[in-house]
């Protein structure tokens, strides 16, 4: 599998790790961390450093519970950072579900758009097709970082996740997006209970039916602290067992916060695997 972007054709035949660049002070691990441009940029060259393949910037956290902020906003906390992310040589996404800022981050030459709410907002659709080379990761949640928390109640979890994936990704084909350019994210920790979001992992593999890569999330989640009783800045152990889990469930995209300990990983599994 490939993934087209504005500039690169990643090769996913390898997983790729994406680090996570959060340039904000509230993000529920590193919150406040990277909220300068300055120590953001930092941080991008560092993960660039440490092996990230990718880059996702975001400017607004998605915790329960989080403040939205306006476009203005938003675009005032990443656009230095998306910038010079652009110059050190690897595919940059922006993490945002608004459309203002996918254009704007597109025009700018960003390669991928990463929207949690799976381009559904208005004019998601057309900042995208405008850009005819342009990335998208599409994850299933359900309401917004308010409410969330309170839509777990599924009859059939797997089913319910790939079928909203299935048609977001029928809608983007159906405006002229290619499906090389699409990839899907099941969306762990969103409007999922700690063990809905294990029960998933388990049967992540399911997912490849629908014909389009997989990125994952699982760095530092709730749910793994709920597993094993550690704070968040402890779960790194937890964190990569589920990395691993996922990409043998077929997972090409790790979206993490530990990135050098992420590539060992996956070149330890790689060599087993290869040797298999």
């Amino acid at each position: 599998m490939k993934w087209q972007t504005t500039r690169f054709l990643i090769d996913l035949q390898r997983p790729q790790v994406m680090g996570i660049v959060n340039v904000t002070p509230d993000s529920f691990s590193d919150g406040g961390q990277h909220a300068q441009a300055r120590q953001a940029t930092l941080h991008c060259q560092r993960l660039v450093e440490e092996g990230a393949d990718i880059l996702d910037i975001g400017g607004e956290s998605s915790r329960p519970g989080a403040t939205r902020l306006g476009d203005a906003e938003e675009w005032s906390r990443v656009e230095a950072v998306l910038r010079e992310a652009l110059t050190l040589g690897v595919p940059v996404s922006i993490d945002t579900c608004k459309p203002g800022l996918m254009q704007r981050a597109l025009d700018l030459g960003v390669d991928i758009i990463n929207d949690i709410q799976a381009l559904q907002a208005e004019g998601a659709l057309s900042a995208v097709r405008a850009h005819p080379r342009a990335g998208v990761c599409l994850m299933h949640m359900r309401g917004d970082s308010g409410s969330m928390q309170g839509l777990v109640d599924y009859a059939d979890l797997v089913g319910e996740v790939a079928s909203f994936l299935a048609e977001r990704a029928s809608v983007l084909r159906a405006v002229g997006i290619d499906a090389d350019r699409i990839v899907l994210d099941p969306g762990y920790g969103f409007a999922k209970t700690s063990e809905q979001n294990f029960q998933l992992l388990a049967r992540q593999s399911e997912l490849m039916g629908l014909g389009y890569p997989l990125l994952i999330g699982w760095s530092r989640k709730r749910a793994l602290g709920d597993l094993t009783g550690r704070p968040v800045e402890q779960r790194l152990a937890g964190s990569l067992a589920a990395a691993l889990a996922g990409v043998a469930r077929g997972a090409r995209v790790l979206r993490v916060h530990d990135v050098a300990a992420t590539v060992d990983a996956i070149k330890v599994w790689q060599a087993v695997s290869s040797r298999a």
